[in-house]
């Protein structure tokens, strides 16, 4: 299937680029979050028409993006979980918890939107990427620690 992008989606293309796709990805997730349109000429017509507000929203958004970051970049989040005297977690820190703990510092981001590199099991720092737009990455500090006095 071949579709035309709205915005820029990270390893597929740019606003306006003519990919092809596989058919479930592009009717099950680009075309109902509005992230693309099926390419056919009269789809060709209607994105070359409207192609100057796309590009607009898409600034806007990116601004934006890059304001939050600017609070987010350098932000430590302190996670206080039960874990062994070796350091182990009983359980793990997972997307949800880091998501929880940003709204409660203010900042509400989708779980969508947070990476972590693996499942943090252990007490220590871990570095998360959040994807506030796709040309606009940002990065948190997450501290996972057993109690008040390691977190001072």
């Amino acid at each position: 299937m071949e579709v035309i992008l709205l915005e820029r989606i990270a390893r597929l293309g740019g606003i306006g680029d003519v990919v092809k796709v596989r058919n479930g990805y592009g009717r099950n997730f680009l075309i109902p979050k509005k992230k693309a349109l099926r390419a056919g000429e009269e789809s060709k017509k209607l994105f070359e028409e409207r192609r100057h507000l796309i590009e607009e929203q898409n600034a806007k958004a990116k601004a934006e993006a890059e304001t939050r970051a600017g609070v987010l970049n350098g932000m430590t989040l302190t996670l206080m979980r039960q874990a062994s005297q070796e350091g182990k977690l009983y359980g793990s820190v997972t997307v949800r918890d880091i998501a929880e703990a940003l709204k409660e510092a203010g900042q509400e981001i989708p779980k969508s939107q947070i990476i972590i590199s693996g499942a943090i099991k252990n007490v220590g720092d871990y570095p998360v990427k959040l994807t506030l737009h796709a040309e606009v990455p940002a990065t948190v500090n997450v501290s996972v620690v057993r109690s008040e006095h390691e977190a001072a």
